[in-house]
């Protein structure tokens, strides 16, 4: 039986890659992405990051530094992000027999059958392939397991010297790396991990992948106990190319302005249970259960009364279509509204999932009111995802003047006709 390789492709400083991407005059200036609401750095690129800007830290707090270094600032352009991320994977899946897409910028690849003599080369190929065909770049870490390949990439990115490839199929490679490398460097070792760690005298990823297996088992847990083991190249987290099925799905932002009116409230709920029920279809499930929350800001200056409550039902039977959640979305409002606030987030979140045709219905609860035919909502999401315009259901709004602010947008290049970059 063949030893396992994985090799974990990294994205390099994903959201702001992708900004600069279709801005050749941004080439080698400072860029920054913003959070929800334009309130926090969330992504740099690597001119930001040599400016010592920190992941988190408020807009307002480095307006300075922006003057002082023409540093360009973006909202977050989650179609843009999306869209090229399906790209790069779509292109990665060309290359591996099996590839697991871990978040957005990031997937794991099955180089098992490769030689091992040709695996850094393999993964300069990678970084070739998507630079040309997407225009990103990538790092890659090469492992017999993906604990090991998640350090490998680590390292693929922190030392120019390795050309954005580490391959760590040898042993004597992986100690050498993992000696350098402090103990919370591991993947799945936290904070606090790292410190009850310490406590036992292990301070860097060596001495952790020396400890007792069965030593670490009993102090923490065999999650742990599975990391040292990976440490040591022993697989023992297989990939995933079927991400398993989500146990809820929650839509929910903060408003761009404090929303005191029921109306505009109510437009904000039917927002979120679209977008909700969207994610529902893509995942090919059926729900049963909606649940509505709101909150005032925990952090207001004026002292205003804090309130913050939820209310959840559920429906007959399982339903993806939006017509069967909206009148429930707001009757639940209904319950929970509570005049003279001013409210700063909502949301919803959909639970207790079917699979699509699963569902036994009770004898005595009818369903003929629930909308059976799937043919609308696969139209509407269909000409949505067209780039051609958007269809929405009036309950929605029109100007929604609540929606978070994002005075920092960029075009959504590659997902709507109408704003597609041109050439001159």
């Amino acid at each position: 039986m063949k030893a396992t390789c994985f090799a974990l492709v990294d994205c390099n400083n994903f959201y702001a890659s992708c900004e600069k991407l279709f801005r050749p005059d941004l080439a080698h200036r400072p860029v920054v992405v913003l959070s929800n609401n334009d309130g926090c750095i969330v992504a740099r690129s690597k001119e930001a990051k040599a400016l010592g800007i920190k992941m988190g830290v408020p807009l307002f707090q480095i307006n300075e530094l922006i003057k002082q270094h023409r540093i360009v600032t973006f909202s977050s352009n989650y179609a843009l992000y999306a869209d090229m991320s399906a790209r790069v994977m779509t292109t990665l899946e060309l290359m591996a027999p099996a590839v697991e897409v871990y978040s957005i910028d990031e997937a794991f690849l099955d180089l098992s059958l490769l030689p091992h003599t040709e695996l850094t080369q393999y993964g300069q190929f990678i970084r070739q392939r998507i630079a040309q065909w997407q225009g990103i770049s990538v790092c890659v870490g090469i492992a017999p397991s993906k604990t090991l390949a998640k350090l490998a990439n680590h390292a693929a990115k922190t030392w120019p010297k390795t050309q954005g490839v580490v391959d760590l199929t040898a042993v004597t490679r992986q100690r050498k790396l993992l000696a350098l490398l402090p103990v919370g460097e591991v993947w799945g070792i936290g904070r606090k991990l790292s410190i009850r760690l310490q406590a036992l005298g292990i301070h860097t990823a060596l001495q952790l992948a020396d400890a007792n297996p069965s030593f670490i088992r009993q102090q923490f847990s065999v999650v742990v106990e599975r990391t040292v083991r990976e440490l040591n190249g022993e697989s023992c987290i297989p990939l995933e190319e079927q991400p398993p099925t989500k146990k809820e799905i929650v839509s929910s932002r903060s408003f761009g302005e404090r929303i005191t009116a029921q109306p505009l409230l109510q437009e904000a709920i039917a927002e979120y249970v679209a977008r909700a029920c969207q994610k529902l279809r893509k995942e090919r499930q059926h729900a049963r259960q909606l649940t509505v929350f709101l909150r005032t800001s925990p952090f207001s200056k004026s002292q205003e009364p804090y309130y913050a409550n939820s209310a959840n039902a559920t429906l007959g039977a399982p339903s993806a279509d939006t017509r069967d959640f909206l009148p429930l979305a707001n009757r639940l409002l209904q319950q929970i509204w509570r005049d003279g606030y001013r409210y700063a987030k909502a949301g919803v979140m959909l639970s207790d999932f079917y699979d699509e045709g699963v569902y036994q219905p009770s004898l005595f609860e009818p369903t003929a009111s629930y909308h059976a035919d799937p043919s609308l909502m696969q139209t509407l999401d269909r000409y949505n995802q067209s780039g051609k315009g958007k269809i929405w259901f009036a309950s929605q709004g029109v100007k929604q003047s609540w929606a978070m602010k994002r005075q920092h947008l960029s075009p959504a290049y590659t997902t709507n006709w109408l704003q597609l970059p041109v050439v001159s």
